[in-house]
């Protein structure tokens, strides 16, 4: 209260010494001295041939020092220009292969060091798990969607370039690696689907939970509800669907592993393009 009714007062003395002393001080002598070299001295007089080019010097100056200092570590990231309907950031990626043929297994051995396998890029507009394509929901914001389709091609990628080194044909490891990433996906899909009801009940058991703890600190403490109940449904729900994530990456990965080879006719071999492999498979006449 004392400093609300002085606040007034103050203003007011202000407000009639700066009145008083304001055609005073319009023309007295300043001291750099006093007030140092961060002051910009302006000259008051606009007609003063002698003050203006000093303004205009001191202007310059402060313009030029300001801001002195530089961003460290800036360093422009240019690449391919990925369109806006594709939901991925890999600038490396190869478009999805072709299925014209499947080589056999055969000749495998340990692994090797090889040349890495670029991953591929999704079609535009969809999320792409390997074998497994589905169109991109509305819902989804484009980062997220982005995230989600350059984790499974880079696992993707890993995978076949595992195979690679164990000295699997590259259609035969793109095979396996897209079907295994693709199967380990429905599976985890069929686990939370399988696991919603007891996730249900986690949800409600953790909200419960959470807001016995959390009501004595209310306002703040009403969010713990939310969040034990996301923490039940996802303790219920995780161990299943990564349960069905196993199961599912070891059957795609054995019917990719046991799928015939498919060669190429005659004809095909001679008008089909050339592929990037090691060892084309074709059909003998």
């Amino acid at each position: 209260m004392v400093v609300a009714g002085a606040v007034p007062v103050l203003l007011t003395m202000v407000g009639s010494n700066g009145t008083a002393n304001a055609e005073l001080d319009r023309h007295g002598p300043v001291s750099r001295t006093e007030h140092g070299d961060h002051v910009a001295f302006v000259a008051d007089d606009t007609d003063s041939a002698e003050a203006t080019p000093t303004a205009q010097a001191e202007q310059a100056k402060q313009s030029s020092d300001w801001p002195a200092a530089q961003v460290p570590n800036v360093r422009p990231y240019r690449g391919t220009r990925i369109p806006d309907d594709t939901r991925s950031s890999l600038q490396w990626a190869r478009p999805v292969p072709k299925n014209e043929y499947l080589s056999p297994v055969e000749s495998l051995h340990g692994p090797v060091p090889v040349a890495p396998v670029p991953p591929i890029a999704p079609p535009p507009g969809m999320l792409r798990f390997g074998n497994v394509q589905v169109e991109a929901p509305d819902w989804l914001p484009r980062e997220p969607a982005i995230q989600l389709n350059d984790a499974a091609a880079v696992t993707e990628a890993d995978l076949a370039t595992f195979f690679d080194s164990v000295g699997m044909e590259r259609t035969r490891s793109d095979r396996v690696a897209g079907q295994t990433v693709g199967s380990a996906a429905l599976g985890a899909a069929a686990g939370a689907a399988v696991a919603s009801p007891f996730a249900l009940i986690g949800a409600g058991v953790g909200g419960a939970l959470g807001l016995v703890v959390g009501v004595p600190f209310a306002p703040i403490g009403l969010a713990a509800g939310p969040i034990g109940a996301a923490y039940g449904a996802a303790l219920m729900a995780a161990p299943l669907a990564a349960i069905g994530a196993g199961i599912g990456a070891v059957l795609g990965a054995t019917q990719a592993l046991t799928a015939p080879p498919r060669a190429l006719g005659p004809a095909e071999a001679a008008t089909a393009e050339p592929a990037p492999i090691d060892r084309p498979f074709h059909m003998a006449e």
